[in-house]
């Protein structure tokens, strides 16, 4: 079936502890990556149940608390909608690609079910022309960044750069850098994770380090050790959903701020955080013209910028 009478898509959770108290809609929103306005219009039509039972979006969630959500498949392809983000910065562009700066908030591209801004749509609104290869809701897209991750990204406005790009990404020839606050201390203090992801297998939308899982490699150095927090540099070798937050949760030491994967939710408010700690901070690659070696960085944003100063001070 297609077209607005397509099959709704359903998704089941646990609440995990670190959302234990927070209104439904805004636990919701985090565990979906839906704006808190279209949770509340999912809840206002009753397709959120708690504990199999109908429930008001200013209810206070409780820690294992079962979540049951349906959404309703608008269509079959997410469409563009050109819309300008006020805080999304043009870092490079040149004919062949665009560079930008994420906030945290923002998908890289429409997807169904996500009604929030993207840096697709951002680029359609400012009368950027990207390449055209690719599924139609995300061309030009060689790369993705969680809604709730900040930073860098490429985007391709050419076919060849579309090419070259993704083949560059493939081969692990990309330099991806990005900046972590983890709980806690990792043991050692630099190292690699080299473990299996897949999807979680009781959780929707969730990954976990799985003996069948896609191989996945992480390296890790600690830049600074806090009493109760560790600021890491971490590079990709591979780029799986979610893999920086799996890698981190799976050495016991989440990213702060990331109930999804175990984050304790008392620093998370200490520090004023409302997303992970994880921004990406460097992008390299070999430019697909001229075929020079390009680095791009960019400053951490305010809030994690903040809370990284809070977590100075607590020493």
């Amino acid at each position: 079936m297609t077209g607005p009478a397509a099959a709704a898509e359903q998704r089941a959770y646990f609440v995990p502890d670190g959302l234990a108290g927070e209104r439904l809609d805004a636990a919701l929103a985090r565990l979906l990556g839906l704006s808190r306005s279209r949770v509340a219009e999912l809840v206002a039509d009753g397709l959120v149940t708690v504990d199999h039972k109908p429930a008001s979006k200013s209810d206070r969630v409780e820690a294992g608390a079962f979540l049951e959500v349906e959404i309703p498949r608008q269509r079959d392809v997410a469409e563009v909608v050109p819309e300008i983000v006020d805080d999304l910065r043009i870092v490079h562009d040149d004919d062949e690609i665009v560079v930008v700066d994420k906030p945290a908030g923002v998908a890289a591209h429409p997807s169904v079910g996500w009604t929030g801004p993207t840096v697709v749509g951002h680029l359609a609104g400012a009368g950027f022309r990207i390449s055209t290869s690719g599924a139609p809701e995300r061309q030009g897209i060689v790369q993705r960044l969680d809604v709730g991750t900040s930073g860098l990204m490429v985007v391709a406005k050419s076919e060849h750069a579309y090419t070259v790009l993704k083949r560059a990404f493939r081969e692990r020839e990309v330099d991806k850098t990005y900046h972590a606050m983890v709980q806690g201390h990792p043991d050692p203090l630099e190292g690699t994770v080299d473990a299996p992801i897949a999807r979680h297998p009781k959780h929707d939308w969730k990954f976990a380090v799985m003996a069948d899982g896609r191989a996945s490699v992480t390296h890790y150095e600690t830049l600074e050790a806090h009493r109760f927090a560790s600021l890491l540099e971490i590079k990709l070798e591979t780029g799986r959903t979610h893999q920086i937050r799996v890698h981190m949760a799976a050495l016991k030491h989440p990213c702060v701020g990331d109930p999804l994967y175990g984050s304790d939710p008392t620093l998370t408010k200490r520090v004023g955080l409302e997303r992970q700690w994880l921004h990406a901070h460097r992008l390299g690659f070999e430019h697909p013209r001229t075929r020079d070696w390009v680095t791009f960085t960019s400053p951490y944003p305010d809030d994690l910028e903040r809370a990284l100063e809070v977590i100075r001070n607590a020493d």
